[in-house]
């Protein structure tokens, strides 16, 4: 993590991105499991911003090209973007606590307001890479990094002026790819890592490979999705796909991207506590982010 003494944190309290109810109480487990005390017992300094406003859903309208919530997403998307800028302003790390990963259309579009060339570690099972014409859903979570790259419904990839290069993406974890998102993977040339790469090459290869990719960026921002680890680890998700991530090697990424000193910003997401079994999902968060902010086991 690069060198903050302060670590500024906000909550995103949405779960329009998608059709399951729950995570928007995400950031509130995250909290309750005892994320700002984690930090405090690490040396840093916490401010805690808050939540930003989060609309209820919205009916689709003429123009929404059948995505759901598209108008309550914009100006949920637009509420994140102004509070991760102020973050950014007042010069602390900044922290974003999910809710549904369609926050990262407003994170990622503060970001980019401040770093010209930003790297994006993706941490997650799926590739969120999807536009409306290839979403089996219409689900806008599935879509925050194809917004990001530029590509998708205008009302959304208006919302960041700057765009994020394809070549300083790195995808970590994926194992449940549409068909649409892999044939813009391979027509861009995204780097990812799908399970079948860490199983045969290990998460410290991986997690290498992912430093030396990105080391020419003014600073990565980390998307972890408790998604990426495997269902038996983290059930309050709203999406689980078998087969992914252990906790173990989740820790080894954290703390390898801890003493790269690349990561600049970070978000959490997708933490569904009704999903869950006595608020593992957010233990497990709170201990990942533990790891990236430099804790260690001596």
């Amino acid at each position: 993590m690069k060198e903050m003494n302060t670590v500024g944190i906000v909550g995103v309290p949405m779960d329009l991105g998608q059709e399951r109810r729950g995570v928007d109480m995400g950031p509130s487990a995250i909290r309750y499991a005892g994320l700002q005390d984690r930090l405090l017992s690490l040396g840093y300094s916490v401010i805690d911003y808050g939540d930003i406003p989060v609309k209820g859903r919205s009916p689709v309208q003429i123009g929404d090209a059948n995505l759901k919530n598209l108008q309550s997403v914009v100006e949920a998307s637009l509420n994140v973007k102004e509070s991760v800028m102020k973050m950014l302003k007042d010069d602390v790390f900044p922290l974003i606590l999910g809710g549904d990963h369609s926050i990262s259309i407003g994170t990622l579009a503060a970001i980019n307001e401040k770093r010209q060339n930003v790297g994006v570690i993706w941490y997650d099972a799926h590739g969120d890479l999807n536009i409306p014409e290839t979403s089996p859903s219409g689900n806008i979570h599935g879509m925050p990094l194809a917004v990001n790259l530029n590509l998708g419904h205008s009302s959304l990839t208006s919302i960041g002026a700057h765009k994020i290069k394809p070549e300083n993406i790195v995808l970590i974890g994926a194992r449940a790819l549409d068909e649409g998102e892999k044939e813009l993977i391979q027509r861009l040339g995204i780097k990812v890592f799908t399970m079948h790469e860490i199983d045969r090459m290990g998460m410290t290869a991986v997690i290498e490979q992912t430093i030396s990719h990105l080391k020419d960026t003014d600073g990565v921002h980390l998307s972890l999705d408790l998604d990426a680890l495997d269902p038996m680890e983290c059930p309050g998700v709203g999406t689980p796909v078998r087969g992914g991530i252990t906790y173990r090697e989740s820790h080894l990424a954290m703390e390898m991207l801890a003493e790269s000193g690349l990561i600049t910003s970070a978000e959490l997401v997708e933490v569904n506590p009704i999903l869950d079994d006595r608020n593992q999902t957010a233990e497990v968060a709170v201990a990942l982010a533990g790891s990236l902010f430099g804790d260690k086991l001596l």
